[in-house]
């Protein structure tokens, strides 16, 4: 189905289409969709000291919970998200976020840690459904604007991940830990209803068998160099976003600041800040600049962790270093989709099942080994592990050119 029948749909009200060739409320509905799902993989994260006290656990394993949340995102990316090539799009968006929805009340009537655990784990897999509206909107949208609308989509879901620790600081406050999940519950159910209202039909853009399209994520992973590529980058980036975020409510409550379950959600609404150049990423995407511009935000990473090892007593220049950390990681994550999404178009949703997997794997592994190396070493060597990872990605982009060369000069001489 072609991007103007999807939007066109008798159903919808007539809307004049941005130049960019869809709806403006459209994006907005979607980008609005994309943080609140996503959000539901970080509301734990300033409460991780709270739940420590409540279930009687150690710092170290309650941060646990944040890497469970991920690996399930990473098993939703794996085996949900590529449905997204096979299924009729909105019905799964539903059928996902009636899942979170359950899995959201459990996690708030918990009884018991692992319960927690469990529940976390399923609204962490069915919370992809983010990840499904994204290659959504970039289907929608014609090949000179695509950067631009996933950049506005991205926006969103980039919003909701920082706020969302700001909004659970301040409902826990108020109401208890428990209410920040049942309340995400309800927003769930509130949103599943409106997107089956509101979302164009789409056809799906393959009809081969559930355990070809597993495989045929696979090959496209062996097939396209730069899907491999770009989702390392971005596992090294969102692995040291993760352990950053992870470990930073654990110096704000501690003896140096000693903030409050609030302070620290107020604290995280200085990284929403980067979200604001999502936009201005995607059009650098449609310019042709991915390349360079991802260098650049590989080193600005590296020395915002620097500046936060430096200042690590002054809670300005950490919100400082959070602010340029999130700008730099949002920055490459826009450019990567991009860049992604061009490989194929008949298989987004797998290209991205694969990318987003390969990240958020990223990000799984630098929530837990930043938990871990704070609490044996302190701040100071989580900074350097935070500043290695963008460093060690800046290493591997610089063999990125020589690697196009010798493929050029392998398929001149044939």
């Amino acid at each position: 189905m072609s991007a103007s029948s999807d939007v066109q749909n008798p159903r919808r009200p007539t809307t004049t289409k941005a130049p960019h060739g869809v709806p403006g409320w459209l994006i907005a509905l979607l980008a609005v969709a994309s943080g609140m799902t996503v959000a539901n993989l970080y509301y734990a994260q300033p409460l991780l000291s709270s739940l420590s006290d409540v279930f009687h656990t150690s710092t170290a394993t309650a941060g646990a919970l944040i890497t469970l949340t991920q690996v399930g995102y990473v098993i939703g990316m794996l085996f949900l998200v590529p449905l997204g090539d096979r299924l009729e799009k909105r019905n799964l968006v539903t059928v996902l976020l009636t899942v979170t929805t359950l899995a959201l009340v459990a996690a708030g009537l918990a009884t018991s840690f692992p319960m927690l655990l469990i529940a976390s784990l399923v609204s962490g897999a069915t919370s992809v459904v983010a990840q499904i509206l994204v290659p959504f909107a970039a289907g929608l949208a014609p090949d000179h604007a695509r950067g631009r609308v996933v950049g506005r989509v991205m926006s969103g879901l980039l919003t909701g991940i920082l706020l969302s620790r700001t909004l659970s600081s301040l409902v826990s406050d108020l109401a208890g830990w428990r209410v920040v999940f049942l309340g995400s519950a309800a927003l769930m159910a509130v949103l599943a209803v409106a997107l089956y209202a509101a979302l164009p039909r789409s056809a799906p853009t393959t009809t081969i068998p559930y355990h070809h399209v597993l495989r045929s994520t696979v090959r496209l992973v062996r097939t396209h160099p730069a899907l491999l590529r770009r989702g390392l980058y971005q596992a090294a980036m969102f692995g040291a976003f993760s352990a950053f975020w992870t470990t930073v409510s654990f110096v704000l409550t501690g003896p140096r600041f000693h903030y409050s379950p609030i302070g620290v959600g107020v604290f995280a609404l200085v990284g929403a800040a980067g979200a604001a150049i999502a936009p201005l990423a995607g059009h650098w995407a449609d310019r042709g600049l991915a390349r360079p511009v991802t260098g650049v935000a590989f080193v600005v990473a590296t020395l915002a962790f620097a500046l936060a090892g430096f200042g690590g007593h002054s809670v300005v220049l950490i919100a400082l270093a959070a602010i340029v950390i999130d700008m730099a990681v949002q920055t490459t994550l826009i450019l990567g989709q991009h860049t992604v999404y061009q490989l194929d178009p008949a298989a987004r949703a797998r290209l991205n099942s694969a990318f987003i997997a390969m990240f958020f794997a990223g990000g799984a592994v630098g929530s837990q080994l930043g938990s871990v190396v704070y609490h044996a070493g302190g701040w100071a060597p989580l900074t350097v592990l935070g500043a290695a990872l963008p460093f060690s990605a800046l290493l591997y982009w610089t063999t990125e050119r020589r690697r196009r060369a010798a493929a050029k000069q392998g398929t001149a001489s044939r």
